[in-house]
C-alpha cells in the first residue's frame, strides 16, 4: 500500500470513493481547493497497482487537526487501510505542528469507532442530529 497526498489526477477516483461511501459526498470543488490551499490535505491510499482503496482529509485549524471523510471502498475494508491512513495523516499533521486531532463519527458506526479507539481517540462529546439520511448523533472523538 502507498499513501500520498492528493494530486489533481486523483480527483475523479476520489469522487467515486465519496459517492460510494457517503450519503452527501463532497463536491469536486472541495478537493480542488485542497490542491491549491494550505489549510487541508487529502490523503489517498493505493494498492501496489495504483488503484485507489481509500482516503481521508485533514484540516488544519488553529493548531488542531480535524479529520474528515475517512473512507475505504467496500471491497478493501478490513485490511487495515483506515488505520494506515490515520497513522499517516497523524504523522504528517504532527510534522506540520499539529498536536491534537479531532473527528466526528456516526454513533452507530461501530467499526469506525473501533479503528479510532485503536489509534488512541476517545469520545469527548456528542453532536445531536449531526448526520442526515438517516438523522443520527455524531460522537466527537479526540486524540490529545
Amino acid at each position: 500500500m502507498r499513501i500520498g497526498i492528493l494530486k489533481e489526477t486523483d480527483i475523479e477516483e476520489v469522487l467515486e470513493l465519496e459517492n460510494a461511501c457517503f450519503a452527501h459526498p463532497w463536491p469536486r470543488s472541495a478537493f480542488e481547493e485542497m490542491l491549491t490551499g494550505d489549510t487541508a490535505e487529502y490523503y489517498a491510499a493505493r494498492d501496489e497497482d495504483g488503484t485507489l482503496m481509500g482516503g481521508a482529509a485533514l484540516f488544519f485549524l488553529s493548531g488542531e487537526g480535524d479529520i474528515t471523510n475517512v473512507a475505504v471502498f467496500d471491497r478493501y475494508r478490513n485490511r487495515g487501510i483506515a488505520t494506515a491512513l490515520l497513522e499517516y495523516l497523524i504523522e504528517d499533521g504532527r510534522r506540520k505542528g499539529i498536536r491534537e486531532f479531532t473527528l466526528e463519527t456516526r454513533e452507530s458506526n461501530l467499526p469506525a469507532i473501533a479503528v479510532y479507539e485503536k489509534n488512541g481517540f476517545t469520545v469527548e462529546g456528542r453532536r445531536p442530529g449531526f448526520y442526515r439520511d438517516p438523522v443520527e448523533d455524531a460522537l466527537v472523538m479526540w486524540l490529545r
